[in-house]
């Protein structure tokens, strides 16, 4: 995924769960996605309980995470 679709799909916002990054127009953080992974969900379980979220979203989730620090200031800038 480049990193501008990636910076598209992620947005860091003070006013918006205390600066977390979240999924781009919601309030789902990526912290949130990665707890419901570790907890066993599946996507498609993720996909049902919060329908705004398709597989891209969980990818940049992911991808987010790997790529760390240099995203974020990416992201925020």
């Amino acid at each position: 995924m480049e990193m501008e679709k990636l910076s598209s799909l992620i947005s860091i916002d003070a006013d918006i769960r205390f600066g977390k990054p979240c999924i781009e127009g919601t309030r789902i953080a990526i912290s949130d996605i990665l707890q419901w992974l570790a907890s066993g969900m599946s996507h498609a379980e993720i996909w049902e309980d919060y329908p705004l979220l398709n597989e891209e979203h969980i990818r940049a989730a992911l991808r987010f995470v790997a790529n760390g620090e240099p995203m974020i200031k990416i992201i925020a800038a």
